[in-house]
């Protein structure tokens, strides 16, 4: 996470990707995740991607 500066901005993406994680079936545990496979490392960013979008669509209509 070296872009966010804040302790505030850290703890926002880590409950964003827990909560992405969780919505894929993903066990991600705080901390050392690297006995993660492939699949589901990209799970867990294609799911905050997806969700980044969607937020960003439903900002757009005014």
């Amino acid at each position: 996470m070296k872009g966010i500066t804040t302790n505030e901005g850290r703890q926002t993406l880590e409950r964003f990707k827990m909560e992405a994680a969780n919505e894929v079936g993903v066990d991600l545990k705080q901390g050392y995740n690297g006995d993660l496979t492939s699949r589901e490392a990209g799970s867990v960013g294609g799911q905050m991607v997806k969700k980044m979008i969607d937020s960003y669509k439903q900002g757009s209509r005014h």
